[in-house]
């Protein structure tokens, strides 16, 4: 999981926002601007409304999955075990096998996608966090 800061947050929020209110303000607008704009409002509302509201639920989810790590987290230790190059259309990154392991939970593996970064090569290790009762992690890179 990454983390989601307050800029992030603040901004993540506002699109949803804007999405949100994109359909009810262009309804709105049907009482100035004339019945062109009905259609435009009623599927702007249908399809817009829902799509902000996911993004609000899912920043929120975020933020609070990040505050229980924060608070609850067990500090650990991620070792990068495989680097593996990815594209998709525009968007490209690394998938990065991890063997996470601490104090308290038992280790385990798992692939963590990303962007690429200079840094990262086979047997890095990275600081960790791990929330095991909700099988979240956080690493800092």
């Amino acid at each position: 999981m990454s983390r989601v800061g307050p800029r992030s947050a603040a901004f993540l929020y506002g699109a949803a926002a804007t999405l949100c209110l994109c359909g009810p303000f262009t309804l709105g607008a049907v009482l100035v601007a004339g019945r062109e704009l009905l259609l435009i409002g009623v599927v702007f509302t249908v399809v817009l409304l829902p799509l902000g509201l996911a993004l609000w639920g899912h920043t929120a989810a975020e933020r609070g999955a990040g505050r229980r790590l924060d608070a609850q987290g067990i500090p650990a230790t991620a070792e990068v075990t495989a680097l593996t190059r990815w594209e998709d259309g525009e968007d490209s990154g690394a998938d990065v096998g991890l063997w996470i392991s601490g104090p308290g939970f038992p280790p385990f593996e798992t692939t963590w996608r990303r962007s690429s970064h200079s840094a990262l090569r086979v047997g890095l290790r990275l600081p960790a966090v791990v929330d095991p009762p909700h099988a979240t992690y956080r690493v800092e890179i």
